[in-house]
């Protein structure tokens, strides 16, 4: 080209060039959220199988007690927070699926799905706190009454009550003596030779064919009651509750920011705003 041609200068109806479109490396940009989404995403999913083993746990190993309850509340936490540990799983899954296909639709989706566990896991917090100051009234009123009234007449509480009086080392709910106005003793299946049922002895033998439980000496049976036992297991139970669904809530709320940010991220590049 001559140098006269290179000096002329553009008719001004000529052809402008062509806008350059902003190379996705800012930090802002739709493949930089893409990459910070994966790393939350992995929290994330350890956050939520952390939510399912403390809720499996509690059902496993916790809830033989509940029975012994009221109300329902304890054993309505441990089942939604297991039920919330469940969906973060599937909804990681969602979430990183969204973002490698960069589908809008799967990650509104995900950012619903975010909003569900996060009112899940925060009622289970505010419900398992609220609870444990309550909890204590409860027993009172109603453990002595499910020892008296429900044993061997109610399978549940039974087995519940026998399992309480081995593994915690007591008789009773305030203490041994209470058996003898209950509806046990009176019972017609009952050996009436014992004062107290086997599940209070010490060592659940038997001599000379009687049934451990027909000597309440000190040296034989637990001359303390349940109640004490059980609301602080409860209460410690309950406070790990409390603080899973409400500290790990948290991350709910970060995520729910960080794919809207993306979701719009990808909108605009759709119509054409830039990258």
């Amino acid at each position: 080209m001559s140098e006269h041609a290179k000096m002329m200068p553009r008719s001004p109806g000529g052809p402008s060039p062509s806008p350059r479109k902003p190379v996705d490396t800012a930090c802002c940009g739709a493949s930089f959220l893409a990459e910070f989404f994966h790393m939350f995403n992995l929290v994330f999913l350890l956050g939520g199988l952390a939510v399912l083993g403390v809720g499996v746990w509690t059902i496993s190993d916790h809830l033989a007690y509940a029975p012994l309850l009221s109300t329902v509340t304890y054993a309505e936490c441990a089942w939604v927070l297991a039920i919330a540990g469940v969906l973060v799983v599937l909804t990681a899954v969602l979430g990183c699926v969204g973002v490698w296909r960069r589908n809008r639709c799967l990650l509104l989706g995900y950012t619903f799905l975010l909003l569900l566990i996060f009112l899940l896991e925060a009622m289970v917090g505010v419900l398992a706190y609220v609870y444990k100051e309550n909890v204590e009234t409860e027993l009172a009123v109603n453990l002595n009454r499910t020892f008296m009234d429900f044993y061997s007449v109610d399978a549940a509480k039974t087995q519940a009550i026998d399992r309480m009086q081995r593994e915690y080392k007591c008789c009773g709910a305030q203490t041994y003596e209470e058996w003898r106005l209950s509806a046990w003793m009176k019972s017609a299946s009952r050996d009436k030779r014992s004062k107290v049922p086997n599940s209070c002895c010490k060592t659940e033998t038997s001599s000379s064919g009687a049934p451990c439980g027909a000597s309440d000496h000190p040296s034989n049976i637990p001359h303390t009651g349940c109640f004490h036992r059980l609301l602080e297991e409860l209460r410690r139970q309950l406070e790990v509750l409390g603080a899973v669904g409400l500290g790990l809530s948290v991350i709910q709320v970060f995520g729910m920011l960080l794919s809207c940010a993306l979701y719009i991220k990808l909108r605009g590049l759709v119509d054409g705003v830039g990258d």
